[in-house]
């Protein structure tokens, strides 16, 4: 495994992060496909064997279990200092408002909901799942920064908005001294390329690292186009990555290059996010032994600038998903 920067901050993450959607409570309402604890735990046990020490899961998964579960399993494999525990605030959590939004209020009741259900002192990362329209800014990261002074956490982070409300959000905290945002953690894959366009040129200009969630787009990236049919339609995430006619092109073109490897699909598609210098460490979520196996050894795997444009050339303009 290797260690980077996240951003231009001194927080040291490892290059690929265990995505905790995949465990949690599947009888909590809207759930239905997390792992269990008792077989989410190797899966925790397997990414620190293999050097995966960022960790990255959020108040609303599944109830608030993905937490619970996730700091248990710090505590039965690892020591705290070990691990960078990064978590998320803004979607309700359970029944009624929850904690929804960024207002002052749900920041400080759900940084400590948060802590109490990972049975830690602090987080390395708390990030904001989404831009809240309904709360100004100033209230938002000064919030923000307050539970950064309180050491309840130590950096700050944000996730999936379009770049202007990042530039907001950052420009804010900047003028009143506030702490401002070390990461995004942002779609991107070979299937939603958007975020090229404009966030990933902010991101650099403002020291800031990506950390790409779903970068094998649900799976469709780590396997043929023909045997994608039967994925169609599982979920509300899934569904964002339905089988249309511009995503064929992407996925033989992954399937092309893995083979003349003679490596996995999802090998490819990830060492491909690897070759933009915006990205820190992808999310992979994990339900089978191989997944961590496969986001490991992309580490290593460079691909030349030939196999990049092959990746690259069958791309075409698509509307960003995934802000709300």
């Amino acid at each position: 495994m290797e260690y980077t920067r996240l951003g231009r901050s001194g927080l040291k993450v490892s290059r690929i992060s265990l995505g905790c959607m995949s465990f949690g409570d599947p009888s909590e309402p809207g759930a239905g496909w997390p792992l269990r604890e008792d077989e989410a735990l190797p899966f925790y046990r397997q990414a620190l064997d293999l050097g995966i020490t960022f960790w990255d899961t959020a108040n609303v998964y599944h109830g608030g279990t993905s937490e619970e579960i996730t700091g248990r399993a710090l505590r039965k494999f690892s020591r705290r200092e070990d691990i960078v525990l990064a978590t998320k605030v803004f979607f309700p959590v359970g029944e009624g408002p929850g904690g929804a939004g960024l207002s002052r209020r749900a920041i400080l009741e759900q940084i400590d909901a948060s802590l109490t259900r990972l049975g830690v002192d602090y987080v390395d990362l708390y990030q904001i799942h989404r831009f809240d329209p309904a709360t100004p800014v100033e209230e938002t990261m000064e919030a923000l920064h307050d539970v950064v002074k309180a050491g309840k956490v130590r950096y700050l982070g944000a996730s999936s908005m379009w770049a202007w409300q990042f530039a907001k959000l950052q420009h804010t905290a900047e003028i009143h001294g506030w702490t401002t945002f070390v990461s995004m953690q942002n779609q991107y894959s070979l299937l939603q390329r958007e975020e090229e366009r404009e966030m990933f040129g902010l991101l650099a200009d403002q020291g800031v690292g990506s950390i790409p969630w779903s970068p094998l787009a649900k799976g469709w990236l780590a396997r043929p186009w023909n045997t994608q049919t039967a994925r169609t339609g599982t979920d509300d995430l899934t569904r964002r990555y339905s089988p249309e006619t511009e995503h064929k092109a992407i996925v033989e073109a992954v399937e092309q290059v893995a083979a003349a490897r003679g490596v996995p699909m999802a090998q490819v598609a990830l060492a491909w996010q690897f070759a933009n210098p915006s990205v820190t460490a992808p999310i992979v979520g994990a339900s089978k032994e191989h997944h961590l196996q496969d986001a490991s050894a992309a580490v290593g795997l460079k691909l030349t600038e030939e196999e990049v444009g092959i990746l690259e050339r069958p791309y075409t303009p698509r509307l960003p998903s995934g802000f709300s």
